[in-house]
């Protein structure tokens, strides 16, 4: 018996260390995956945002902000580079679909402020993990962004709308 529970465990810390490290080298994920533990439940229910984003009038969102460097909220070094970068920049982490495993790493967005209109450009350089946490309707944003806009970090989340540059 305590054999069995011993190699679950180990079955598991090696999952989890798995999940860990694709996140940490932005590798593509399984928006719609199954759980793939043995005896699971199946779970089918897509967990992140589609890739498609919308052509015309940009992509409904929330905009959350986020610390890009060492220390601080944003967690490990950004998906597309494994480096930390400076809040100063503009700077954004999409949704796991959205973010479509790496392939939006280093292009540039627009953001659209739905409360003022106002609009900045800024570089995808991480992603903010929907199957660990995000929601899959985030655009999370350096301090910069939000300054750019006009708008208080203090708030948390604002409606924005984004679309690929």
């Amino acid at each position: 018996m305590a054999n069995g529970r011993l190699a679950l465990l180990a079955m598991l810390v090696l999952l989890l260390a798995s999940c860990a490290a694709a996140r940490r080298h932005g590798k593509p994920d399984q928006c719609g995956g199954e759980d793939s533990l043995p005896g699971m439940r199946r779970h089918r229910e897509p967990r992140c945002s589609s890739p498609a984003v919308s052509a015309h009038g940009g992509t409904p969102a929330v905009m959350t902000v986020n610390g890009f460097q060492k220390g601080e909220d944003g967690g490990g070094p950004a998906a597309c580079d494994g480096h930390y970068h400076s809040d100063r920049d503009m700077l954004v982490a999409l949704s796991t679909g959205w973010f479509a495993g790496g392939r939006r790493c280093h292009k540039s967005i627009r953001i659209t402020s739905r409360q003022n209109g106002r609009s900045v450009v800024a570089t995808v350089v991480d992603e903010c993990d929907s199957r660990h946490g995000c929601k899959n309707n985030i655009v999370d944003t350096s301090a910069a962004v939000w300054h750019a806009l006009g708008l208080d970090t203090n708030v948390g989340e604002v409606p924005v709308t984004w679309s690929d540059v």
